[in-house]
C-alpha cells in the first residue's frame, strides 16, 4: 500500500448499482479479501409497464427507475454487508460506487429528482431514465443524420453512431415530449453520479459517463450551433442542463455526510470515490489493465470493455475514452444490449410446461435442465441459428428498432434446440464486437468474462470457441462492486493509482476455457450464417424488423 499510515486491516466498500438490485461489498484493502456482502432488490425494479403514482400504461421501448430505491441500497445492503464482514465500521475508510449507464436523472438544484414533487409525480419524464430506455431512439436518428451531415468531428469516437440509450438522445426526448419537465430540470445528472451527490452532499461528474455517454471529447461537447438544428430550444442543453467539471476516475469526490454515515452505519468523513460505471469498474478488478484484455462483463446485457495504446476509429464502438478505464490508455466500449435476458424472456415464454416440471421433479432450474440437454449436442445439430437482437443492437450496428430472429426451426425443433441457438447467437454477437476492433488496429488478445452468466460452463465453453481466444473468468463474484471498493482504496490515499490497487486487490484465472479445435471450425461456418442475416437485417438490405416496430407502435396507440 501506497500509504503506510493505514491500518493493515483496513477495509472500503464498493456498492454496485445494477438494473434490479444494489449489491455492496466489503474488502481488504491490503489483499483484496472480500469479507462480506449483502444485497438489496429495488421495490420498483425496472418500471417498463406502469407508472407506480398512477398505473398509467407507459409506452413501448420506455425503462424507468424510482431514484429512492437507490437510497434504499445504501440504508440496508451496506450495512447489511459490514455486519456480515464481521468488521469494526472504524476500519472503512472509503466507499466507491458504479451505476448501469447511462442512467439519467432530472433533478433540482439541490439534487431532488423531479418524480419526488408533487407537480411531477404523475409524470414520466420526471423518472430516471434507465440504460434500457430506447423510447429516444427518434431523438437519437436525428443526432445521428445532423452529426453525419456536418461532419461532427466526435462522430467517429463513437464508431459513427449516437445511441438511443446515451444522454443527449434521452434529454432531448424530454424536452420535446415534457417542456414542462425540461424547465424545471436544473441538472441532467447520471445517476452514477446523483449517488455520490447523496454520499458527500456535492454534486461531481465524473469523466467516465461524460466521454461514453455525453458526448464529451477533447475537453467539449457539442456545440451550441449543432444543438440549435436539432430544436432551438436544444441550444443551451449544455450550459444550461450538463456541463459540470469533470473529475476523474479513482479521485476523491468527497467525504461522506453526517446524513449518509447515518443510512450506511459507516464513520463521517470517510473519502468517496467519484462515480463510475459497471463496466469501466470490473476491468482492473480482473486485473485487465493493459491493452488487448477485452472484459465482457455478462448478465442482462454485456458490456466489452478495453484499454488500448492507440486512438482508432472502431465503426460502431460505444466510445473511446482517453483515460477511461485507466490512466494513461486509451479506453474502448461496447455491448450488446440483451444477453441474459434473452435466456430469460425464453424460459419465462416460450419453454413447455414438461420442461418446468421435470426441473421441479430434480430440483433444478429450467436453465440448468436446457444447459443440460443443450450441452450434449454436437455444434450444428439442432439445424439452427439465430440473432441476439430481443433488445436490440448495442455494437457494432446501434440500433434499437432490431429484433429477434430464430432460422431453421421445425417441427421437430425441442425448446433446447432454441436455448442453445440463442446462447450461441450471444457469441456470435461478441465475435462481430471483436473481429470489429480487430481490423479497425485494436487488436483483442484475451477475452475475460464477468458477471452472473460466468457459472455457465457450456456458455462459456461456446464463446472461447466462437472466438477462438482462450477465456479468463474474473476471480470475484462480484466484480463490479469489488472494482468500486479498489477506486475507494485509491480515493482514500492506499494506492497511487488504479493499476496499484489492481495489482493488490485485483482476482483472475487465467485461460480457464480453451478452444476446441473441432469445434472452432464447426462454428466458423455457423458463423458466417450469422454474419449473413446480421447483414441482411441490419444494415438496411431489408428493414421489416423497423417496419414492424412501427406497426406495433400503430397499433398501441390506437389501443390507447
Amino acid at each position: 500500500m501506497t500509504d503506510k499510515t493505514i491500518h493493515p486491516d483496513a477495509c472500503v466498500v464498493g456498492v454496485d448499482f445494477g438494473t434490479l438490485s444494489g449489491r455492496a461489498v466489503v474488502v481488504r484493502v491490503r489483499d483484496g479479501a472480500e469479507l462480506g456482502t449483502a444485497v438489496h432488490d429495488y421495490s420498483h425494479g425496472v418500471v417498463d409497464g406502469v407508472l407506480p403514482a398512477t398505473g398509467r400504461a407507459l409506452p413501448p421501448e420506455w425503462a424507468l427507475q424510482v431514484p429512492s430505491d437507490y437510497l434504499d441500497v445504501l440504508r440496508t445492503a451496506v450495512p447489511q454487508a459490514v455486519a456480515d464482514a464481521g468488521v469494526a465500521p472504524e476500519l472503512v475508510i472509503g466507499i466507491g460506487t458504479d451505476f448501469t449507464a447511462c442512467t439519467m436523472v432530472p433533478v433540482t438544484a439541490d439534487g431532488t429528482p423531479l418524480c419526488d414533487l408533487p407537480e411531477f409525480a404523475e409524470n414520466p419524464h420526471a423518472y430516471v431514465k434507465l440504460w434500457r430506455h430506447h423510447a429516444a431512439q427518434g431523438q437519437a436518428d436525428r443526432i445521428n443524420d445532423l452529426a453525419h451531415d456536418r461532419k461532427e468531428s466526435w462522430l467517429p469516437r463513437y464508431g459513427g453512431l449516437i445511441s438511443s440509450e446515451w444522454e443527449f438522445a434521452k434529454g432531448l426526448q424530454v424536452l420535446e415530449e415534457a417542456p414542462e419537465v425540461y424547465a424545471a430540470m436544473e441538472h441532467w445528472v447520471e445517476a452514477a453520479d446523483w449517488i455520490i451527490w447523496q454520499l458527500t452532499g456535492r454534486y461531481t461528474r465524473n469523466a467516465c459517463t461524460a466521454g461514453y455517454k455525453g458526448i464529451h471529447q477533447d475537453g467539449a461537447y457539442p456545440s451550441e450551433e449543432f444543438l440549435a438544428e436539432l430544436n432551438p430550444a436544444f441550444a443551451t442543453f449544455v450550459a444550461d442542463k450538463l456541463d459540470h467539471p469533470l473529475s476523474a476516475l479513482g479521485d476523491k469526490a468527497g467525504t461522506l455526510t453526517a446524513e449518509a454515515a447515518e443510512w450506511t452505519g459507516l464513520p463521517e468523513g470517510i473519502a468517496v470515490a467519484v462515480g463510475n460505471v459497471d463496466a469501466h469498474v470490473t476491468a482492473p478488478a480482473a486485473q485487465a489493465v493493459e491493452p488487448g484484455q477485452m472484459v465482457a462483463i455478462m448478465g442482462t446485457s454485456t458490456c466489452h470493455v478495453m484499454s488500448g495504446d492507440v486512438l482508432r476509429e472502431v465503426p460502431g464502438m460505444c466510445g473511446v475514452v482517453d483515460g477511461g478505464i485507466v490512466p494513461g490508455l486509451w479506453g474502448y466500449e461496447a455491448g450488446q444490449s440483451g444477453v441474459g435476458d434473452i435466456f430469460a424472456w425464453f424460459v419465462k415464454n416460450q419453454v413447455p410446461p414438461a420442461y418446468h416440471e421435470q426441473a421441479d421433479e430434480r430440483g433444478i432450474t429450467v436453465h440448468e435442465l436446457l444447459t443440460e440437454l443443450a450441452a450434449t449436442q454436437r455444434v450444428g445439430e439442432h439445424g439452427l441459428v439465430a440473432l441476439d437482437w430481443h433488445s436490440g443492437n448495442r455494437s457494432v450496428l446501434v440500433d434499437h428498432e432490431l429484433s429477434g430472429v430464430v432460422v431453421g426451426q421445425t417441427l421437430a425443433t425441442k425448446a433446447e434446440d432454441i436455448y442453445r441457438a440463442l446462447l450461441e447467437a450471444t457469441a456470435f454477437g461478441t465475435r462481430v464486437i471483436i473481429d470489429t476492433f480487430t481490423d479497425a488496429g485494436v487488436p483483442v488478445t484475451e477475452l475475460v468474462i464477468a458477471g452472473g452468466l460466468v457459472k455457465n460452463r457450456l456458455l462459456m465453453q461456446i464463446y472461447a470457441d466462437v472466438v477462438n481466444l482462450p477465456l479468463s473468468i474474473i476471480g470475484s463474484a462480484q466484480g463490479p462492486a469489488l472494482g468500486s471498493a479498489m477506486h475507494a482504496a485509491v480515493a482514500a490515499g492506499a494506492f497511487e493509482d488504479i493499476r496499484e490497487a489492481a495489482g493488490h486487490m485485483g482476482s483472475v484465472q487465467r485461460h480457464v476455457f480453451t478452444p476446441i479445435p473441432e469445434n472452432v471450425e464447426a462454428y466458423e461456418r455457423l458463423f458466417l450464417d450469422y454474419l449473413e442475416l446480421h447483414d441482411y437485417f441490419g444494415r438496411g438490405v431489408n428493414d421489416v424488423m423497423r417496419r414492424l416496430r412501427k406497426f406495433r407502435r400503430d397499433a398501441l396507440e390506437g389501443k390507447n
